[in-house]
């Protein structure tokens, strides 16, 4: 395979114009395309094959107006007397919230029938529990000191910018400090912040880090300008397919983060053994040939294996996640070939001005075989002595990883903006007010009545259901409530505990066990709504996980087994991830669920999804340091080093490059804990953590140290096994010396 890469780096540096007029013609069809199709992303979020599905399915083909209506802004304007003042009542302060209201009513997205006051449904909650009596409960809390004000805006919840949630946030906050507490959660409340800022700081910071490893401006330039045309190539492509698939709005977050991360630390090494091909002399198209038949190998296995891992979400079974999964792997193809064809392209344009102009204050910037980096003596020292490295880098981990055991798994999507709001809600009408359980009644054949009557009376008598009395079913006939004539029901049931608690949780498993009882009325019981979807998907990601490991696991272990053609150094790597993952989940636990050091003022439950998502894409990067440093151990202890100074040989001419695109990875994940949301802070924190814990720990101490321990053991498969395993020469040892003189 080397000298194909070989020669397809050479054609590309040669044929420099040729390359890269290529990708920006590639650039300009698919823009052109996206103008002329005008594709849109989807905003639906499908759980096919569960309970919640069936009924979210049922619901838009039996009440398309109420799930209309669900996939709307609808905001719960939250009002509190001050606790210290209990005989302070909401209707001491009537004129207030009526002026409140009527700014409500002037929002935009609001219905003309809401604006107008004779019939909008906008109202204040005093005077709503007088006009209505029966309704007094659903609007007023808490002895009267806590009220709530639905406001609907005909706008989806995924088209919702900041400019919606602003205007909502200036009115509160004119009406505040009036003797009332006023606050908002859900609908234009979970709008959010327009992508970007977090990418640009990313990109920044890992300019400064590649001018610090490159010690020039130039080649600094080259790996940023890579990373954009492949992440802007994949989203157009992603663009384009939404056209003729169904390809969700949300998943093309991971696919911009991974895209950057990969397409600057595949263009990093490639970049970085060129500069040291250089250095041995020969023509420069050769040099560019043989960066790419040696590191571009490497980075062909590493986006091998990352594809893998990601690609590999597929088997979870959820759509939205199988697309993050697919679209991530497309990013990552995509910035394995701009590093094999574009990255020589733009070296051989930039010719001998790539390391110039060259930073006289940066030690170290160019490779040395002589000079001793810190890189060089990190190295040695761990040869010289690993048990303590082993033990020293595991203990740390081991440490780290210990709260894991108090995990707890939810999908708690509210905002650090809503706390308030809910802790009102809560105080007024019940945790679980605002999160219904949506039951739905569907029967094939003949009317619903008498079943969903039951239903209603199974669910009146379970514990955890807030206001039982009150509860009733709609249908979709003619007359009251649409109880004539009516095939399917729907009763919307409002749980006395929080959305993501198990108490919750419990509840929907009790109202499906009902079913069956349902059944012999002549019709089939399923329970949908946002609660009950969060529940199917937690309990769906539990059961896909180990099945996921297994295959991600198993896949990237045979393809190591190639890679480095041994036995010992793909499991010492596969182990190591698996502290790096256990030590991440510990340490997320302690900071974001736990609250440790007071670091986050509102601690939730750990993603539901984290843990998955955070095995596939940490893994995958994980690898690719394992092959970035390890594979040039390899290629010094094949061409004649011995195993310890082979090792140390992979940490001159690997250290840099690794530390670099590590920081690099570091940078761009910790980006997105500037977010004032603590779910962004929660993925940004324990992806830039688990880089940290696997490439500086687990990478370059622990991995190194074990194969010095084991020695020449370390390098080579059993016979029969050795005949089995093709050789995919990754070291580049068919083009070592091509184009130098004997």
């Amino acid at each position: 395979m080397s000298t194909y890469l070989f020669n397809l780096g050479r054609f590309s540096f040669r044929n420099k114009w040729w390359v890269i007029g290529a990708w920006l013609a590639l650039l300009v069809i698919l823009g052109g395309l996206i103008g002329a199709l005008q594709p849109k992303f989807a905003k639906d979020f499908d759980l096919p094959g569960t309970d919640g599905g069936v009924a979210m399915s049922q619901m838009q083909q039996y009440f398309p107006e109420v799930t209309k209506s669900q996939t709307e802004a609808n905001t719960i304007i939250v009002l509190g007397t001050d606790k210290s003042k209990p005989t302070d009542k909401l209707a001491d302060h009537t004129v207030e919230i009526d002026k409140l209201v009527n700014d409500l009513r002037q929002l935009p997205h609001v219905s003309a029938t809401d604006k107008n006051p004779q019939t909008s449904t906008i109202a204040n909650p005093v005077t709503a529990a007088q006009l209505m009596p029966q309704m007094a409960s659903k609007v007023l809390g808490d002895d009267g000191r806590v009220g709530q004000i639905t406001v609907h805006q005909s706008i989806n919840v995924m088209d919702l910018k900041p400019e919606d949630k602003k205007a909502l946030t200036d009115i509160l906050e004119r009406h505040r400090g009036h003797g009332i507490e006023v606050a908002a959660t859900m609908g234009v409340m979970q709008a959010q912040e327009q992508p970007g800022k977090a990418e640009m700081i990313g990109f920044a910071i890992a300019f400064v880090v590649m001018i610090i490893a490159f010690g020039a401006i130039v080649a600094a330039f080259i790996p940023l300008i890579t990373g954009m045309v492949g992440v802007g190539l994949t989203m157009m492509l992603l663009t384009v397919s939404a056209k003729f698939m169904s390809v969700n709005q949300t998943a093309t977050a991971i696919v911009t983060m991974l895209g950057i991360a990969v397409s600057i630390d595949y263009a990093l090494f490639i970049v970085s053994r060129y500069r040291s091909e250089r250095e041995r002399g020969g023509d420069p198209a050769d040099a560019a040939g043989r960066a790419v038949g040696t590191a571009g190998s490497a980075v062909v296995f590493a986006g091998l294996t990352v594809m893998i891992a990601v690609a590999a979400l597929t088997v979870i079974g959820i759509p939205l996640i199988a697309q993050m999964g697919l679209g991530a792997a497309v990013a990552v193809a995509v910035a394995v070939l701009a590093a094999l064809t574009l990255i020589p392209a733009l070296l051989g344009a930039t010719g001998r001005f790539a390391f110039s102009p060259k930073i006289p204050w940066i030690r170290h910037a160019q490779e040395s075989a002589t000079a001793d980096t810190l890189g060089v003596k990190y190295g040695r020292a761990i040869v010289k002595r690993p048990i303590p490295f082993i033990v020293g880098g595991l203990l740390i981990l081991i440490l780290a990883a210990l709260p894991m055991s108090r995990m707890e798994l939810g999908m708690d999507t509210v905002s650090d903006d809503e706390v308030a709001a809910q802790s009102l809600l809560a105080r007024g009408f019940g945790e679980g007010n605002g999160a219904p359980l949506i039951a739905v009644v569907h029967a094939d054949k003949g009317t619903v009545n008498d079943a969903a009557t039951a239903a209603v009376k199974e669910i009146q008598g379970m514990p955890g259901v807030a206001q039982p009395t009150t509860l009733t079913w709609l249908g979709n006939g003619s007359g009251p409530l649409g109880t004539q004539n009516a095939n399917t029901a729907i009763i919307s049931v409002t749980p006395i505990s929080s959305a993501s608690s198990p108490q919750t949780h419990d509840l929907v498993e009790k109202i499906r066990s009902t079913s069956p009882a349902i059944a012999k009325q002549g019709a089939e019981l399923h329970v949908g709504g946002q609660t009950a979807i969060m529940s199917d998907l937690t309990a769906k990601l539990d059961k896909a996980l180990i099945p996921y490991l297994i295959v991600v696991v198993g896949l990237a272990f045979l393809i190591m087994i190639g890679v480095f053609r041994s036995l010992w150094v793909p499991l010492i790597g596969t182990l190591g991830f698996i502290f790096s993952v256990l030590a991440t989940f510990g340490a997320t636990v302690f900071f974001f669920q736990e609250g440790g050091l007071g670091l986050i003022d509102h601690t939730k439950p750990i993603l539901s999804f984290l843990p998955i998502f955070l095995i596939g894409v940490v893994f995958g990067l994980a690898m690719d340091y394992q092959v970035f440093l390890v594979t040039r151990m390899r290629e010094e202890y094949i061409h004649g080093m011995g195993a310890k100074e082979a090792i140390i040989a992979g940490y001159r001419h690997g250290a840099r490059v690794v530390t670099s695109a590590a920081i690099i990875m570091i940078s761009v994940f910790s980006a997105f804990m500037l977010a004032p949301d603590t779910m962004a802070k929660m993925m940004g924190f324990s992806m830039a953590i688990a880089i940290f814990f696997d490439a500086f720990i687990i990478r370059m101490t622990v991995v190194p140290a074990v194969i010095a321990l084991l020695g020449d053991r370390a390098w080579g498969l059993p016979k029969w096994l050795d005949k089995l395993v093709v050789n995919f020469d990754i070291e580049g040892e068919a083009v070592r010396d091509r184009g130098l003189a004997p």
